[in-house]
């Protein structure tokens, strides 16, 4: 069922319909048989770069798209409908670029910014590690000056795109500890030392690889580093507000897709004379899970035109990671419950959906994050 949006330009009408086209042609036919394999599709980030969807957000004079987040997020929650693992790329990528992007040099956007927006080149975010997930600011991983660079010595862990990517943002401590200690860096795939562990072995998304990223020796010049020495975990924070509306978006994508197989279900299937959609107990199901979307839609848009107008949008950010993630997963239940025991099969894809809905709750923050953000800027208010 195709969402109505209210797009503001031309230009942003025909990326929607462009996306609309690739989802419905390139990413859905092949999503349930990759997914059933684990074949990670190299090939359809290298499509959407190509197509001009892998850069939106990013200036145009180094090979973006100049579109506002509002513009960009509908478009990753359109990749998601079709296909998780792809939308849910999108966004990790687009946050492996933001630091570059908004705290590099000159020097640094004008040598990478084209190759990593225009899909020559997938991205990585390695933040988390084994020991200090929601704890970010604990990370061990340590970049230590060697001569006029830096030797880095660590492990990350869950890091999407782990042994795919061609480039990898690290975040690794170059001083004492707590969040003061910590920088970033642009390490390219393939330098001597680094490494990716087996993938791991999850419940949903098997076509998007999950691993750990290894740092032994790995030697990096002082221009790899982003930003100033000391202020990667500023840089790390200001990249996961952006990211969190992505898997907000994601989240809204996986829900819709869900809806649109319960809602055809619920007309086609017959049960006492009627269409299942026209008893109240499924017909109401569907009312509830078609408003949860819409509101969800609406807060990730709300929180994306606040950052679009520069203002900070950090709490609403985690509103809209909270709410559509949550909502995801009761909207995939309830669709595996519209379609009875062809729900809990494969032959249709709202298992896979309530599957894939689970890391949502995860990735980016976990939900219990999320709130803790929100309550936080609550406090602060309330003491103002």
């Amino acid at each position: 069922m195709a969402v109505e949006r209210m797009l503001r330009t031309p230009e942003a009408e025909q990326l929607l319909e462009l996306t609309r086209e690739l989802v419905d042609k390139e990413l859905a036919p092949r999503a349930a048989r990759d997914e059933e394999e684990g074949v990670f599709p190299r090939d359809l980030f290298r499509t959407l770069g190509a197509a001009g969807l892998l850069g939106l957000p990013y200036g145009e004079e180094h090979g973006g798209g100049g579109q506002p987040y509002e513009v960009y997020l509908q478009v990753v929650e359109e990749l998601a409908r079709g296909w998780l693992a792809v939308g849910l790329g999108v966004s990790v990528h687009t946050l492996s670029c933001y630091p570059l992007a908004a705290f590099g040099t000159d020097a640094q956007r004008a040598e990478h910014l084209p190759a990593m927006l225009g899909g020559d080149r997938l991205g990585a975010y390695c933040l988390s590690e084994a020991a200090s997930g929601s704890d970010a600011a604990a990370l061990a991983t340590r970049a230590g000056r060697d001569g006029d660079g830096y030797t880095v010595n660590g492990a990350k862990a869950w890091i999407t795109h782990g042994g795919e990517a061609d480039h990898y943002t690290l975040f690794a401590r170059t001083g004492g500890p707590g969040a003061d200690g910590i920088s970033c860096f642009h390490v390219p795939a393939g330098v001597p030392g680094l490494s990716a562990s087996a993938p791991e072995r999850k419940m949903g998304m098997n076509s998007s690889t999950t691993a750990g990223v290894l740092f032994d020796g790995v030697r990096l010049g002082a221009d790899a580093r982003i930003g100033e020495e000391g202020k990667g975990f500023g840089i790390a924070l200001a990249s996961l507000d952006s990211g969190r509306l992505g898997i907000a978006a994601c989240a809204v994508g996986v829900a819709q897709a869900a809806l649109d197989t319960a809602l055809a279900y619920s007309r086609e299937r017959h049960q006492f004379g009627s269409a299942i959609g026209d008893f109240q107990g499924v017909g109401f199901m569907l009312a509830d899970m078609a408003t949860m979307i819409a509101a969800s839609r609406e807060l990730y848009l709300a929180a994306a035109r606040r950052r679009d107008a520069g203002r900070d949008f950090t709490e609403q950010a985690a509103m809209a990671k909270l709410m559509a993630t949550d909502t995801a997963m009761r909207v995939t239940t309830d669709a595996v419950q519209v379609l009875g025991g062809y729900g809990y099969t494969r032959d249709f894809p709202v298992e896979r959906h309530m599957r894939e809905a689970k890391v949502l709750q995860i990735v980016e923050g976990t939900n219990q994050v999320q709130r803790l953000v929100i309550s936080r800027h609550l406090a602060r208010r309330s003491r103002a």
